[in-house]
């Protein structure tokens, strides 16, 4: 008898009503023998509760009454899966769909790699549906945490290898039991953007390692629930959250030289925005902002140590 660990799929939802058809059918389609689904609500108020209730009664929901971001809101569900069990948790976003085939192929690849805290899979775009966004991150001497590896680019077999990788997008990824045992799960100093990277960064501290497995697979929608790809929102906390991160677990040679590296290029463009918006008053310069009001947020967090529980009113007003 084959050994099939209990995986609690867990994914967030945020008035994303219109992805969670696609995304649980998918779900619930998947060949692996041992896992429960559910849903963590962040207080959605489009109908995403009585949709999954009518349409998905099996699927356990955990209803919060307000957004708590993406870090407190995982959390609950992470919390919610240990306590009844879990050996690994697929965490995953709404706005995808998930091959048949991906939970095996990851649960396969972490059960092979005694260390192996994170596993994810292949990424494309879902309405480019055989070009990557991402099979994994590189790493970068000042940024540390690179560029997607493979995106935009053609699957063509390419990364058809199982292979170790320095950072990973938890757009969907396997985390172990024993890694939330030891680690803990998402920091709530993070509302949206790099809490991935800092859970990552905190697990490489204890030893663990992450994979990528070619034959898990998953279409992604690219965060709709922020408005989509150059969100100003998504823009502002990764700028202000990878400041955070880098402080954090970077030590203070590796910081510094990343803040001056980003503060050049995010002021650089604001300045240069400005300079083409009196040529050409049509230019917009909202995302720019957004850059620099996270640089400023990233540095006002360093002193303050305040935690953000919500998006700015400064940035709300730009979007």
């Amino acid at each position: 008898m084959v050994f099939s660990p209990k995986v609690f799929v867990l994914t967030l939802n945020w008035n994303g009503k219109v992805w969670l058809g696609d995304c649980l059918s998918s779900i619930l389609g998947m060949d692996y023998p041992n896992f429960e689904v559910v849903v963590i609500d962040n207080g959605s108020t489009d109908g995403s509760e009585e949709f999954i209730r009518e349409n998905f009664p099996k699927i356990h929901l955990l209803l919060n009454e307000k957004n708590l971001g993406y870090s407190r809101g995982f959390n609950r569900g992470l919390e919610y899966a240990f306590a009844q069990g879990a050996d690994y948790f697929l965490i995953m976003n709404n706005d995808t769909v998930i091959h048949e085939h991906a939970l095996s192929a990851l649960v396969e690849t972490a059960l092979k790699n005694e260390k192996a805290g994170f596993v994810t899979g292949k990424v494309y775009f879902y309405d480019q549906p055989d070009v990557l966004q991402t099979v994994g991150k590189q790493e970068h001497p000042i940024l540390w945490n690179g560029s997607h590896i493979g995106a935009g680019e053609k699957d063509n077999g390419q990364y058809d290898n199982v292979e170790e990788r320095v950072f990973l997008d938890d757009v969907f990824t396997l985390v172990s039991r024993r890694l939330y045992e030891e680690v803990g799960g998402y920091s709530p100093q993070f509302f949206l953007e790099a809490e991935e990277y800092d859970w990552q960064a905190r697990a490489k501290k204890k030893g663990w390692k992450f994979y990528y497995t070619p034959d898990a697979k998953l279409w992604h929608r690219v965060s709709m629930s922020m408005g989509g790809r150059g969100s100003l929102i998504a823009h502002y906390f990764d700028i202000r959250n990878t400041i955070i991160v880098m402080f954090l677990h970077r030590g203070i040679l590796g910081f510094i030289r990343y803040y001056l590296w980003v503060s050049y290029h995010v002021t650089f463009d604001l300045i240069t925005g400005l300079l083409a918006k009196l040529i050409k008053p049509s230019v917009r310069l909202k995302y720019y902002w957004a850059g620099f009001l996270g640089l400023c947020a990233g540095l006002f967090w360093i002193i303050h140590r305040r935690q953000v529980r919500c998006v700015p009113w400064l940035v709300r007003v730009l979007k």
